[in-house]
């Protein structure tokens, strides 16, 4: 696999890549550069974190080393019912999301835990230079579209200081988020080199709708607007039938933004069956050709929703599994994390 084909698949259903040519240029002196996703171990996980953390299958195809950190102290530094003695539960329980959500074909990715790493001199001393560096307005900023930041705590702009440590403890090229992370991984691409490290190549995924459609955001703490990667198969499919999927629409479509962003990351090819008065089975082998049937009208939004309530719920029957036999971590983690 050449350079260029290789860019084509980690720029796959991007929002943007700070910088291209670096990641070019990455993938022209590597074969085997590395890549990392930060996921804080805080509330449920639920089908929209599976954007990002997907993405990381594009990665492994193009040669990628895939990592995952496991943010217990980022979650503590964040989030009030994050309680210290129990960021163990929490990262337990999102490992096992995680590694249970996909096929992982090209290999699991390596998890590290941030306790592991995060508290160690070498690591304290670096978060300590750049807070020196850096203005607490200039935190606020890096802060502003992730932490909670209505009343903001100390720990709240040392979070994005640590968030850009990582990537070097990490040893990584390229850092992996969301488009709502931008000023945190600015912030990481700014500091590291006035403490004597090079700046990583940040590559941002888009941030799905809400299954209740436009001006509705997707969160754990509005039921009706997520799915947690271990509902009920029934609860899967009823709430992509009730989702958000107008005909021949794509904005914020978020049927349509599953299919792009879990289905073909993971697939090479989606089968839509349909009866022979409507048709009859359809399978495509990209996410753009689908696309082009529902706007013209070939693919009807009740057929999608189908196939699409089946994938998902196939697709998470481990995870479902997991935690029937171990529902009691649930029940020990809260009730926003019972199904």
């Amino acid at each position: 696999m050449d350079t260029e084909e290789r860019f084509k698949i980690v720029k796959r259903g991007t929002a943007e890549i700070v910088t291209e040519e670096e990641m070019k240029a990455l993938l022209a002196e590597k074969a085997k550069p590395s890549i990392y996703i930060g996921r804080a171990t805080t509330g449920p996980l639920h089908i929209g974190h599976l954007i990002s953390i997907g993405k990381l299958l594009d990665f492994s195809r193009a040669g990628f080393e895939a990592k995952i950190l496991l943010a217990d102290i980022h979650a503590a530094l964040d989030d009030l019912k994050a309680k210290w003695e129990d960021l163990d539960k929490r990262v337990n329980y999102t490992k096992a999301c995680i590694e249970l959500s996909f096929d992982w074909k090209n290999g699991k990715p390596k998890f590290f835990k941030g306790s592991d790493f995060e508290l160690k001199h070498d690591y304290v001393l670096d978060t300590l230079k750049i807070s020196t560096m850096s203005t607490v307005e200039r935190a606020m900023r890096a802060a502003s579209e992730v932490t909670r930041m209505k009343n903001p705590k100390v720990s709240e702009l040392i979070y994005p200081i640590m968030q850009a440590v990582d990537e070097h403890y990490l040893d990584v090229d390229v850092q992996l988020g969301g488009t709502d992370q931008r000023h945190i991984l600015m912030f990481a691409r700014e500091y590291l080199p006035l403490i004597g490290y090079r700046k990583r190549v940040e590559v941002m995924m888009p941030l799905v709708s809400s299954l209740l459609g436009p001006g509705t955001k997707m969160s754990s703490s509005i039921p009706n607007s997520h799915i947690k990667v271990y509902e009920s198969e029934e609860s899967i499919k009823k709430k992509i039938n009730g989702a958000y999927c107008p005909e021949k629409e794509t904005k914020d479509n978020f049927v349509l933004q599953i299919v792009n962003y879990i289905v073909f990351a993971a697939e090479d090819k989606f089968k839509i069956e349909r009866a022979s008065k409507f048709g009859g089975d359809v399978v495509y082998t990209s996410y753009e050709e689908l696309e082009k049937d529902f706007v013209n009208g070939s693919l009807h939004p009740l057929d999608l929703k189908k196939a699409v309530g089946d994938y998902l719920s196939n697709r998470l029957k481990n995870v479902r599994d997991y935690f029937e036999k171990h529902h009691d971590l649930l029940e020990e983690l809260g009730p926003e994390f019972l199904p």
